[in-house]
């Protein structure tokens, strides 16, 4: 299949007037969907980029079958979703049909408009108990498994796939079919083996001819890091919508701006003070997650008392906002003029202060005053500086 090409894409027609893609009973209003990406698409970061527009959906990062049968609250944390999201899809993962059943079911209870079942994750620990891709290994049994689900729940059930396993197993077209004989409602295809991770490159031939062997809806995905990659592949193969997952962690603007494509307009371009407002944000919507935001956030109060109550101390909790801002940085920063800076100083920051200071000090003066942000987000961490010094002269500009 030929490459995406970009000039192409801001001269086509208007794609917006196409009926609005269902899975199931539930309208998608956009095509584009936040994939699911574990330590990464938490609550706070799904909630910023549809707020942004152009998202059609969302999906959680996986949820461990086991832990929300057992009701554990870890687990119950990564199912926390607000309002605001919707369409939500919760993602579980395992490999007993009986206990996704069961865990689908604790998902519906939730209120999310879709579950979704993880056949893609490549990670060794998850698919050594059957789970994950390994379920591509034995396409009955994944079968039975999205069977289970479907006769146990009354919202849509979906799968999220690889192209198999290794080279030698490519067989995500032979298992779409199996799956959605099962009872699945749509399917996501990432265009890599299991033994690929992330290495090589996507194989959309292989999802379009997914898309081309059911009648269910099919999101591609993978190496869709423009906006107009998005919209490139919408148009040239039979897919129905695509999955963002590392181009969003880069560009949360990404859905945006490929919903503008769509219209045949060109997309804006986001600000530096955008990108770093962003930052901001994010690292106050962490800080409040479980904190006086309880009405807002779905939990299976039903399950068991204590239920999506775990609290973090106060250090505790800003060490976990920090190592999430290590990690989201380490893609949001690829691309950006000294990007690679950026990320050694969000990488050195020791406290939120430090880190809030850094964020202002690298975007806030991001163009022709980019040396005295340099300077300030370079001097608060500097051995016997202080972040409220560095603070006040941001604040005095």
């Amino acid at each position: 299949m030929e490459e995406v090409n970009h000039q192409d894409i801001l001269r086509s027609t208007n794609l917006c007037d196409t009926t609005p893609v269902k899975v199931g009973s539930v309208a998608l209003k956009s095509p584009f969907i936040l994939a699911p990406m574990a330590g990464m698409t938490d609550t706070a970061f799904r909630r910023l980029v549809k707020s942004r527009g152009g998202c059609g959906l969302v999906v959680t990062e996986m949820v461990s079958s086991e832990g929300l049968i057992r009701g554990i609250d870890r687990t119950l944390d990564y199912a926390e979703y607000t309002e605001e999201e919707r369409p939500v899809s919760i993602q579980i993962f395992g490999g007993d049909p009986r206990k996704m059943a069961a865990a689908a079911q604790i998902v519906e209870k939730l209120g999310a408009d879709i579950v979704d079942v993880n056949m893609g994750c490549p990670v060794p620990k998850i698919a050594k108990h059957q789970a994950g891709c390994s379920l591509m290994r034995t396409p009955a049994h994944a079968a039975a498994v999205i069977e289970s689900i479907a006769n146990a729940v009354s919202i849509p059930v979906t799968a999220k796939m690889r192209s198999g396993w290794d080279d030698e197993h490519v067989n995500a077209a032979e298992l779409a079919v199996l799956l959605e004989e099962a009872g699945a409602a749509a399917l996501a295809v990432h265009g890599r083996t299991a033994t690929q991770s992330y290495s090589g490159r996507s194989d959309w031939c292989l999802i379009n001819e997914v898309a081309r062997a059911v009648s269910i809806p099919v999101f591609g995905s993978g190496d869709c890091v423009v906006p107009a990659d998005l919209v490139g592949r919408l148009q040239s193969t039979a897919i129905s919508g695509v999955l963002v997952g590392r181009g969003a962690l880069r560009n949360p603007w990404i859905f945006e701006q490929a919903w503008t494509l769509t219209s045949g307009d060109e997309c804006r371009q986001v600000s530096a003070r955008e990108r770093g407002q962003f930052l901001l944000t994010y690292i106050d919507l962490l800080l409040s997650e479980g904190h006086g935001e309880t009405d807002g956030f779905r939990h299976v109060a039903q399950v068991g008392a204590g239920v999506g109550t775990r609290r973090r101390s106060p250090a505790s909790r800003q060490r976990w906002v920090i190592n999430k801002l290590r990690a989201l940085g380490s893609w949001y920063t690829k691309g950006l003029d000294n990007g690679s800076q950026l990320r050694v100083w969000i990488n050195q920051a020791k406290t939120l202060d430090e880190l809030r200071t850094v964020i202002r000090g690298f975007f806030d003066l991001q163009g022709e005053a980019n040396a005295i942000g340099v300077a300030l987000a370079s001097a608060v961490l500097s051995e016997g500086d202080d972040a409220g010094e560095a603070n006040r002269l941001l604040s005095d500009r």
